[in-house]
C-alpha cells in the first residue's frame, strides 16, 4: 500500500510556510541571543567566536524545545485530536495546528543540521547529525502521511530536556561549574532525561504494542520507520544519559567536599 492510499488531506502551503518559519525563527533567535546576551552577560565578549558560535546556537535550539514541548503536551493530554473514535484511528489523525508545529520543528532541526554540518565538529559529532536525520526523516513522513503524529509528538516532547543541557553547557563556558545552580541544574537534567527520554520511551513502546493492531496499518515505510527508529532514539538516550548520571555523581561528589 503506498502512502496516499492512507493520506489524510494536508495544506501544503501551510506545511511549507511553517517550516519557513521555524528557520527564521532560529534565525531571530540566534540574533537575539547574541545580542541580549552582550547587553546582559559580561563574560559574554570575553567568549571565543566558536563559544559564541554555540552560545547562540543553543539560543534558538532552547526555544524550539520549549515551543515544540508544550505542544506536543497540550496535542497529547489536553485535546482530543488523538481520542480513539469510530470513524478515524488515532494513528490517522491530524490537525492544523499538529501540521504546523511539526513544520516548524522541521525548520528547526534543518537550521541546526545545516550549522552542525558547515561548523562541523564544533557544534557536535556524528551523533548529532544522526539524532537530527532520523527525527527530521520521521517528521517529514508523518507530516506528509498525516499518520502516526500521536508518536510523533511523543518523541518531541523529549525536548523538554533541552533547556537543562544547554544551562549546564553555558554555566560550564561561564566557569560556574562550582555554584549551586549548576548542581540543582545537574540534578533536574538528571530527572527529566529519566522521565522524559527513558521512561517515555518505555511507555511509547508499550503503547505501540498495545495498540499495534492500528500500528500495522500505517503505510509500509512509516510502519518499519516506527519499528526502527525509536528504538535507536532510545539506545542514544541511554547512552547520554548514562554521561548525565556519571557527570551529576561527580558533581555532588565534588561539592560534598568542598
Amino acid at each position: 500500500m503506498d502512502m496516499a492510499a492512507h493520506a489524510l488531506p494536508i495544506n501544503k502551503l501551510q506545511c511549507l510556510s511553517s517550516v519557513f518559519c521555524g528557520i527564521f525563527m532560529c534565525k531571530i533567535v540566534y540574533d537575539l541571543t547574541g545580542a541580549i546576551s552582550a547587553s546582559f552577560f559580561k563574560g559574554y565578549n570575553k567568549l571565543s567566536n566558536k563559544e559564541k558560535l554555540e552560545w547562540n546556537n543553543r539560543g534558538f535550539s532552547t526555544f524550539h524545545s520549549i515551543v515544540v514541548a508544550a505542544g506536543s503536551l497540550y496535542l497529547l493530554l489536553f485535546s482530543d485530536l488523538f481520542v480513539d473514535s469510530e470513524d478515524v484511528l488515532f494513528v490517522n489523525k491530524s490537525s492544523t495546528l499538529s501540521e504546523t508545529i511539526m513544520g516548524v520543528s522541521i525548520g528547526y532541526f534543518l537550521s541546526d543540521l545545516a550549522m552542525i554540518i558547515y561548523n562541523y565538529p564544533a557544534l557536535g559529532g556524528i551523533e548529532y547529525i544522526l539524532h537530527h536525520g532520523l527525527s527530521m526523516f520521521s517528521i517529514v513522513q508523518s507530516l506528509l502521511s498525516g499518520q502516526a503524529q500521536f508518536y510523533i509528538f511523543m518523541v518531541l516532547f523529549t525536548e523538554i530536556t533541552t533547556p537543562f543541557v544547554n544551562l549546564r553547557w553555558r554555566l560550564d563556558v561561564a566557569e560556574l561549574k562550582n555554584s549551586k545552580l549548576y548542581i540543582y541544574n545537574g540534578v533536574a537534567l538528571f530527572i527529566g532525561w529519566l522521565v522524559a527520554r527513558i521512561i517515555l520511551f518505555v511507555f511509547l513502546f508499550f503503547h505501540m504494542f498495545a495498540h499495534f493492531d492500528q500500528v500495522k496499518k500505517v503505510y509500509w515505510l512509516g510502519f518499519y520507520s516506527l519499528i526502527a527508529i525509536p528504538p535507536v532514539l532510545s539506545l542514544m538516550n541511554l547512552f547520554w544519559f548514562w554521561k548525565i548520571a556519571r557527570g551529576m555523581v561527580k558533581t555532588l561528589r565534588k561539592s560534598k567536599q568542598t
